[in-house]
């Protein structure tokens, strides 16, 4: 069963080491554990709903209670502490396209707020509802999870936009297809969810990003329904994908979606290199994409992260015989680890990899071949389980994102760093920070940064710290060259800082369109627009 107050399944454990715990005491001090509420105790909290009946809205508590909060730092407090503030007033469960416009229409009769809601992966604080004098409807589309249509001649699938990762490849897999998203949150987060936020998967190198693979659809919005035929090109003026793309529910909510699928491949493999330092691994990186050596991911961790990710691997014998080996190869202290990915057919893969070794060994790279690779595909999807481990030792993990061009990515990244490092030092308390490269570009590449602190003495104090990082970081992104989100969408966390990447004119371009499809503003207010 899905846990109530944190990520995935309760049936899921991951259990930090104990060298890993001692590993961060070293660097940030002995961990501050808090006290959990439980679910009872938040139960006897939520409200009497303000919505009257109907046969599509439950207003459960524990229903409410389950749709009221994403997995932003924030939330995480809030479900923790058992204090949510604020509770839709009810949660719709749509089945056809048909049943969400009758929801957006009973939504305006009862002069309720409207949250579309996917797979409450959510870490920008997309579907919280906000104190309100009107009611609130979360609508939930996880009963339109179905694969409508295959057109294998076009490679175009048809889905409904509640259906999640494994929904998506379980239905295309047992056709010969995949759609070859994979986020991180691939477990719980959904297809219209990838669509509303803009969202990245972990082998956009050889599928795309979502903008590339989304192919049209409908949006049911309190206007009518916007249908966006499915071309493979078009001069026919502005794309009207790009106004559902990373809309984040401001517009309508998504009813159908159209998505390029590719045949399953013959075959797949991810490689572990170690190179001697982070300027080498760096600029190895940058030639190898821009001389569009065909991989389906490439992933460079930082020395930092590189050590890190080794103290937290377990099995400390055969670390330290790792570290033994790639010491005599010359990757000693600084170096970083480099996983990528060659998948399609065998004799493409074979040239691939070639290519891939050429390029590497130039820099240093040391091979160590696919055992660190399959173990990153064995784990890629756990890492949001590790909060769960951390949290009982005493210790708060986040994460921030964002994309800057490849003359950008090292004096950002050192920037990023420097302002969480740095972002506690008036209370006396260290942040344990480290990055990673996971979305490479021929212009440039993605950001995406670890930061680790403790909690302090009570909730109250965690959600401050959290506050105090956030911003610093935020501010240095965008006041250094760098989009305020890479992968994760606006939401409410990042709205603040949107107009320094959009300006006034693109801000009142989104505006014109919200209040378009939404004259009476009952979508989401403050998610991406701070109005």
């Amino acid at each position: 069963m899905r846990r109530w107050n944190g990520w995935g399944d309760e049936a899921t454990v991951v259990d930090l080491p104990a060298h890993g715990a001692g590993f961060l005491a070293a660097r940030i001090g002995t961990g501050q554990a808090l006290a959990d509420a439980s679910l009872a105790e938040v139960v006897a909290r939520v409200p009497p709903s303000r919505l009257s009946a109907h046969p599509l809205v439950s207003l459960d508590a524990e229903a409410r209670i389950r749709h009221a909060r994403g997995q932003s730092l924030p939330d995480w407090l809030a479900m923790r502490e058992g204090r949510f503030e604020v509770f839709p007033d009810g949660v719709a469960y749509p089945e056809s396209a048909e049943q969400i416009r009758q929801l957006l229409a009973w939504a305006a009769e009862q002069n309720a707020l409207l949250i579309p809601y996917g797979g409450g992966t959510s870490v920008a604080g997309h579907i919280n509802p906000q104190v309100s004098d009107r009611p609130v409807l979360t609508l939930s589309l996880a009963r339109m999870g179905r694969l409508l249509d295959l057109d294998e001649a076009s490679l175009i699938a048809t889905f409904g936009p509640g259906a999640n990762g494994p929904q998506v490849e379980s239905q295309l897999r047992a056709r010969g297809y995949t759609l070859g998203h994979f986020p991180q949150s691939w477990e719980l987060s959904t297809l219209g969810g990838w669509v509303a936020s803009r969202s990245s998967g972990q082998q956009s190198l050889r599928y795309g990003r979502i903008e590339q693979l989304f192919a049209g659809g409908t949006l049911e919005t309190f206007a009518g329904p916007l249908r966006i035929a499915s071309f493979p090109a078009s001069a026919a003026g502005p794309d009207l994908r790009e106004m559902v793309l990373g809309s984040e529910g401001r517009f309508g909510v998504l009813s159908e979606i159209k998505v390029r699928v590719t045949p399953l491949a013959e075959q797949e493999r991810f490689y572990a290199v170690f190179l001697p330092s982070w300027e080498r691994a760096l600029e190895a990186v940058r030639r190898l994409t821009q001389a569009r050596v065909p991989l389906s991911m490439l992933r460079l961790a930082n020395a930092e992260e590189t050590q890190t990710q080794l103290a937290l691997a377990g099995h400390p014998q055969q670390i330290a015989l790792l570290e033994k080996y790639l010491a005599l190869r010359g990757a000693r202290e600084g170096k970083c680890m480099l996983t990528f990915g060659v998948t399609g057919c065998r004799r493409q893969n074979a040239a691939s990899l070639r290519q891939a070794k050429d390029w590497l060994k130039r820099f240093g790279g040391v091979f160590t071949g696919t055992l660190l690779g399959r173990k990153w595909a064995e784990n890629r999807f756990r890492f949001p389980y590790l909060r769960e481990a951390l949290w009982r030792a005493g210790y708060v993990v986040d994460t921030l994102e964002t994309a800057t061009d490849w003359s950008n990515v090292a004096p950002l990244m050192a920037q990023i760093e420097k302002s969480l490092r740095e972002g506690l030092a008036a209370e006396g308390e260290r942040v344990h920070v480290f990055t990673h490269l996971s979305h490479v570009y021929g212009q440039g590449s993605s950001l995406y940064s670890t930061y680790v602190f403790r909690p302090g003495s009570d909730y109250a104090q965690a959600l401050a710290r959290w506050r105090r990082l956030k911003h610093a970081a935020s501010q240095t992104i965008v006041d250094n060259g760098g989009t305020i989100s890479h992968q994760h969408g606006v939401g409410r966390d990042h709205a603040p800082y949107l107009a320094v990447e959009k300006g006034e004119q693109g801000l009142a371009a989104l505006r014109a369109l919200s209040r378009h499809f939404d004259p009476e503003g009952r979508l989401v207010p403050g998610v991406l627009l701070q109005e």
